[in-house]
This record gives C-alpha cells, sequence and structure tokens, in this order.
C-alpha cells in the first residue's frame, strides 16, 4: 500500500467516475470500503454499458455455434484423420491453463502468507470461474453426441456401461470438475464478509435481500470469523495440490500415448508451470486496465505488477527450459521418429507448421525476458503490452502440440493437413467474448477486491502501530 492516493470514489448516487477529496488523509481505513463499494453501489459509466452489449453479443456465438454443431455434426469443423484433436482441445487446453494463477494466487500465496496477494485474488479467482466454464465447453461438445457426454460420469446406467478408469480423459473429467466445484467454494467462501458489507450499506430493499441472502447471515463476530478462516484454510489447502494436479493430469491425455511429440515424461511440471505463465498474463492483461478504469492504484499498486511481471519472467523461463529439454529428449532417446517429429516438423522453416513453432518460441520464450528489466517491470504500459505475448504464445503451444503431433504420424501414408473452418474460429472466438461479459458483471455486481483482506495487511491494522502523523508523536 505504498501509492497512496488522495481520492476515492463517492457514494452510491452519481457516477461511479466521480471522485471525491478524502477527509482522513487516508489514514482511516474507511477509504478502502468507500471505495471498492463504490463501484457497485455509484451509477455505471456508458463504457460500460456499450462493453456488455457488445460482449454479449458477442457471447451468443457460443450457443448459435453450439446449436448448429449439434444439429449438424462435429464435421462443420476442421477436425479430420489424422487429426482428430485440432482446434477444440487446443482451446480447452488454453482456458484450464488461463484458470490456474486464480486458484495459485488464492491458495499457494495464501498459505505461504504473501500479503500481495490480497488486492488481486478475487479478480484472479473470479477469472478462474469463467474460463473453466469456457475450457468446459470443448470437450463436452467434442464427443459428438453431447446427450451421451453423461456416460463418462461413473454412474450406472441402463447398458451396464461403465467408463475406463485407466483412462486419461476420465481422469480429465473428475480433475476439472473438482478443480472447478472448489474453486467456485473456495471463491464464494471468501465473497460472503464482503457480502455482508454491501448489504450493510444498500439503500434499496431488493438489494439488501439479495446481498443478504448471499451474505449467509454474516455478522462479523469472533464465532464466524473462526470459522470462516478454518474454512478458508482448509480450502486453501485442498486447492494447492489441485493447481498442480489438473494440468498434470491434462498433459497426461499427450504423455500417455506412443505419438512423437507427445510421448514424454517433462509434461506434467511443463504443463503447469505453463498455465500459471499463462494464467498470470491474463490477470494482468484485465486488471491492468481496470485499475486505470476504477482508480485502483491505492490497492493494485506497481508493487503487485512487478511481481507478478517476475513470475511471468520465471515461469516463461521454465517453459523455454521445459522446450529446450523435448529437443534434447528426442535426440538423447536415439528414437529417429521422436527427433523427425521435432527438428524436421516442427522446427525445419519448410516444415508446414514451422510459423505456429517459432511464434510460440518468441511469445512465450523471448519477449518475456524483458521483464528483467526493472524499468519494464515498472511501466505499466510496457507491462500490458508484453503480457500480450505469453496470451497468444500459449495458444500456438498447445496448437503446436495437439496438430504437428498428430497430422503426421508414423504412416506416411496417413498424413494429412489440419486447416480450421470458420465454425472452429467463431466458436473459439465467441468463448472470448462469454469470458469478458462475464468478467465485466462480476466488476458490477461483486467487490473485485477483497475488503477485508486489504485491511488486514496495512499498517494500521497492527494493533501496535503507531500514527507519525500524530499530535505528540515522536520521529
Amino acid at each position: 500500500m505504498s501509492e497512496q492516493s488522495s481520492t476515492y470514489f463517492g457514494p452510491a448516487k452519481g457516477n461511479i467516475l466521480e471522485r471525491r477529496p478524502l477527509v482522513s488523509n487516508n489514514r482511516s481505513m474507511g477509504w478502502i470500503t468507500a471505495h471498492i463499494a463504490g463501484m457497485l453501489e455509484g451509477k455505471m459509466p456508458m463504457w460500460w454499458l456499450i462493453a456488455v452489449v457488445i460482449t454479449g453479443v458477442w457471447a451468443l456465438l457460443v450457443p448459435l455455434e453450439l446449436t448448429y454443431l449439434v444439429s449438424t455434426g462435429v464435421g462443420i469443423w476442421g477436425s479430420n484423420q489424422p487429426v482428430a484433436w485440432a482446434w477444440d482441445i487446443t482451446n480447452f487446453v488454453f482456458w484450464i491453463g488461463i484458470g490456474h494463477a486464480g486458484t495459485l494466487i488464492s491458495a499457494i500465496l495464501f498459505l505461504t502468507r504473501q500479503k500481495w496477494r490480497t488486492s488481486i485474488n478475487r479478480a484472479a479467482e473470479a477469472m478462474t470461474i469463467f474460463a473453466v466454464i469456457c475450457a468446459g465447453i470443448f470437450p463436452a461438445f467434442h464427443v459428438g453426441r453431447v446427450w451421451m457426454a453423461w456416460y463418462l460420469a461413473p454412474i450406472p446406467n441402463a447398458n451396464a456401461i461403465w467408463p475406463n478408469f485407466k483412462s486419461p480423459l476420465l481422469w480429465d473429467v473428475f480433475a476439472v470438475s473438482t478443480y472447478f466445484t472448489v474453486s467456485l467454494i473456495f471463491w464464494y467462501i471468501g465473497l460472503v464478509p464482503d457480502l455482508a458489507t454491501i448489504r450493510d450499506r444498500a439503500t434499496g430493499k431488493f438489494r439488501k435481500f439479495i446481498y443478504g441472502v448471499a451474505a449467509l447471515g454474516w455478522r462479523g463476530g469472533n464465532r464466524q470469523w473462526r470459522h470462516y478462516e478454518k474454512a478458508y484454510l482448509i480450502l486453501a489447502g485442498i486447492s494447492t495440490p489441485l493447481v498442480l494436479s489438473v494440468h498434470s493430469i491434462v498433459s497426461f491425455d499427450f504423455a500417455t500415448s506412443v505419438i512423437p511429440g507427445w510421448h514424454t515424461t517433462i509434461f506434467p511440471p511443463y504443463f503447469v508451470a505453463g498455465a500459471i505463465f499463462g494464467g498470470f498474463a491474463m490477470v494482468l492483461t484485465l486488471m491492468i486496465p481496470a485499475r486505470a478504469i476504477f482508480g485502483l492504484h491505492d490497492m493494485i499498486t506497481r508493487k503487485h505488477i512487478d511481481n507478478m511481471a517476475k513470475i511471468i519472467v520465471l515461469t516463461g523461463s521454465i517453459v523455454g527450459y521445459a522446450y529446450l529439454m523435448e529437443l534434447f529428449i528426442a535426440w538423447y532417446s536415439g528414437n529417429p521418429n521422436e527427433w523427425w517429429a521435432f527438428l524436421h516438423n516442427r522446427i525445419h522453416p519448410e516444415a508446414p507448421y514451422a510459423w505456429a513453432y517459432w511464434s510460440m518460441m518468441f511469445c512465450n520464450v523471448i519477449a518475456p525476458q524483458l521483464f528483467w528489466f526493472k524499468w519494464c517491470r515498472t511501466n505499466i504500459l510496457a507491462v500490458w503490452i508484453i503480457v500480450q505475448f505469453p496470451n497468444i504464445g500459449m495458444w500456438f503451444e498447445r496448437f503446436v502440440i495437439i496438430v504437428t503431433s498428430l497430422h503426421r504420424d508414423f504412416l506416411p501414408s496417413s498424413w494429412g493437413m489440419f486447416v480450421p473452418s470458420v465454425h472452429d474460429i467463431l466458436l473459439f472466438f465467441g468463448t472470448f467474448g462469454l469470458f469478458l461479459f462475464l468478467f465485466l458483471l462480476f466488476l458490477r455486481f461483486l467487490p473485485a477486491i477483497t475488503i477485508f483482506e486489504v485491511k488486514a495487511v496495512l499498517p494500521e491494522a497492527d494493533p501496535h502501530y503507531v500514527d507519525p502523523h500524530a499530535k505528540g508523536h515522536q520521529h
């Protein structure tokens, strides 16, 4: 909280961007509640309404495309033989990766008592929920007969068909559904004290009723806080292994096969590091504009952005190391199929998808190296521009892994090319609209920053704190 401001958002009346002078010179913690709650209570500016309409229409591409897909068949996608997995699974792995930063920030940084997480954990958790929703669309509809997807659940059915518990695809179902459930509960539990604050500040009966129901009768007593802290700690402990397990299990979809380019043991840590890498990039992509628009400089400080940039360069370096190790393992194994898959089918300039491989290398390995320089990490505009490269590069990584490994298998007679159809593109494009639409609604109706946790890390929260500006204090 080193950056202090002399302004905060006004109360419920008036435009949310109307800024009013503080009375207390920021030494009272009431400015935090007024600022964050003002984002929900004030009248939203016209840009928000326009953005919601645009993203809402944009998100309609998802149900329209899925309706056409179910009524016509998965043949409308560009998937073929041998590339049976293409944009659908690429997009699934991409969105699952985006959702990893939220749980990492909330759970692992909470357990390690990293105080800087408090200003960004709520939005990152919300991003996790929305990203997993987008991710779940693709494998569910990829099966073709989506009404049969419930057969993946281990429940008795009339045909006595049970799922294959040895299949990593089934592990995906368990891992992703568990991750979504725990993340949703973790997110909601953390919201309860702040929902009670919004309830107590509400002026309208309907608004007070809605937030009152959501707050679950929270009154802030010692007993409630004791139970809350215990429950939050338990959920953080449960969520921590999920961060590592979910994307590891996603990587098993590929690593347990014998296809050149997939058959490697480095995939689990490689996928987890890549997911955290891409997830933090998306957090910065969303929170830097929100910070500027809503005037959150006091709570999302340059220190927060600097720390996230450091994590991006760390995980980006791990991803770059994994890329090099893939090449080394392919060469050292002495397997001509593995070496050919990397050297001649990905790296060589004449390879069909060389453009995707080198785009991946530049976006994920080279561009983030700028974050080694402090001047770059502290330049907010530069940070926002640079994090767009990991966003793009992580999609290319999944595309390279899936498509370049499948389109040229062991038998040259079965080789083929994948070209995305317009429906591949529109559905993927639509999921971004859905993601942004849900995030805009989150900013409007729920506190985007954890009010009570931000207060708890301020110096004023220390019972032994002495105000240096107090009358009679000796420096």
